[in-house]
């Protein structure tokens, strides 16, 4: 056997346990789930009649399916406004500031956490009556303060505060390395010509960290879309429909009510939710990212 093949060879049985694994755990179960969601199959039954189109149609007439859509969008807000708030905050511990590396340790904290753990910890946070939150907010004057979990008015916007604080940390670390990357040669160039803080962190630093942008913006997305273990905790998705997402609603649909004919069918949807947010970020990056 020639070198150059015995390399090959090499390099095909590196990666072939990837190729194994990614083979038996994501796309024999795509495909699988791509055929029930043209059947009728439940979880109880042994049994799976084809139906055809009957569950997209189903699904396109479905309220809560809408109502979750909603949900997910409003929870995706979290994530561009957790990044922007990472890169100030890794912006201020990026200088010489007292405590900085416990700084960084507490901020990192709650994305090692348990998510079942801090959903019930916010949960006691937000409680309507007795939570801390409530207490300051009367206390500053507010007469009624939101129910957050309590209503069907506000609760969305309760996870978006608890996931913008869990990917905090995370995005912090990773625009630290980024920021520890910028050549100091073109921050003291900026600075000798006059340039002030503003005008550095808008010209110099954030074109340079763009790459990192983008990379926290596509993974907090992707990852935000699949979560649900803090709704499913605190609420079940609750009160009524009102903090149902896509994620949420398709694993009740599965395992609560065990349609999984039905279920594969949201799933599918939600694939082609992410693959959409993916592309539109991907061809939109080439407009504002600098390499």
């Amino acid at each position: 056997m020639k070198w150059g093949k015995k390399q090959q060879l090499v390099g095909y049985l590196f990666v072939l346990p990837n190729i194994i694994g990614v083979t038996v755990f994501f796309f024999i179960p795509a495909l699988f789930t791509f055929v029930i969601s043209f059947t009728n199959w439940k979880f109880t039954t042994k049994t799976a009649n084809f139906v055809g189109w009957a569950n997209f149609q189903r699904l396109f007439q479905d309220e809560v399916f809408y109502e979750a859509l909603r949900n997910t969008f409003v929870f995706l807000l979290s994530v561009p406004v957790s990044v922007v708030l990472a890169f100030f905050v890794a912006l201020l511990l990026n200088k010489q500031v007292y405590l900085k590396n416990w700084l960084r340790a507490m901020y990192f904290l709650p994305y090692i956490t348990s998510g079942v753990a801090v959903a019930f910890v916010w949960m006691l946070l937000f409680d309507a009556k007795n939570g801390p939150i409530n207490q300051f907010l009367r206390s500053v004057g507010v007469a009624n303060p939101p129910g957050w979990f309590s209503t069907t008015t506000t609760p969305m916007l309760a996870y978006d505060i608890i996931w913008i604080w869990l990917l905090l940390g995370y995005n912090m670390i990773i625009y630290l390395a980024a920021l520890q990357e910028v050549p100091k040669e073109l921050l003291e160039a900026a600075k000798m010509d006059g340039a002030k803080a503003r005008h550095t962190i808008r010209h110099v630093i954030l074109p340079l960290v763009s790459p990192t942008t983008f990379f926290l913006l596509l993974t907090g997305f992707v990852v935000t879309v699949k979560a649900f273990g803090i709704m499913e905790a605190v609420t079940h998705g609750g009160p009524g429909t009102s903090s149902q997402v896509l994620s949420l609603y398709v694993y009740k649909t599965a395992f609560r009510y065990y349609e999984m004919g039905y279920a594969s069918t949201i799933s599918i949807v939600l694939f082609v939710f992410i693959l959409l947010i993916t592309l539109f970020q991907w061809y939109g990056q080439k407009k504002w990212v600098h390499y």
